[in-house]
């Protein structure tokens, strides 16, 4: 959990609230087809709990944010510009929504898919 202090009082922030923001704005990146579960109990967790968190970890200190994507992305696609790509927009949207500078995004490729086989 993050915690903010202002003038009002204190601001927590959950992981989930950024898990959220970055799930939005990679899913949205060109060339992404899927967030992938990181692990065995990831997938087992998918299946059991339909609203489970899997393919982003979030880990939160008092200098700010890393975050670790596990995506599918488009067969035929630069791997290289595609994950540039999702990690500056992760990063941007993360910054400008919740207000936590964001120290790192790590991008797994974990698997290419074909979406549109013609």
């Amino acid at each position: 959990m993050t915690t903010q202090e202002n003038a009002q009082g204190k601001i927590y922030i959950l992981p989930q609230a950024i898990k959220t923001v970055a799930r939005h704005s990679a899913l949205q990146s060109y060339g992404v087809i899927s967030l992938a579960p990181a692990n065995l109990a990831e997938s087992v967790g998918r299946f059991v709990n339909k609203d489970a968190d899997f393919g982003i970890e979030v880990e939160t200190d008092d200098d700010g944010v890393n975050i670790s994507l596990n995506l599918i992305i488009e067969y035929g696609l630069r791997i290289r510009t595609v994950t540039d790509s999702v990690a500056e927009s992760v990063k941007y949207n993360v910054e400008k929504t919740i207000g936590i500078p964001v120290k790192r995004v790590d991008v797994n490729v974990r698997g290419l898919r074909i979406s549109n086989p013609d």
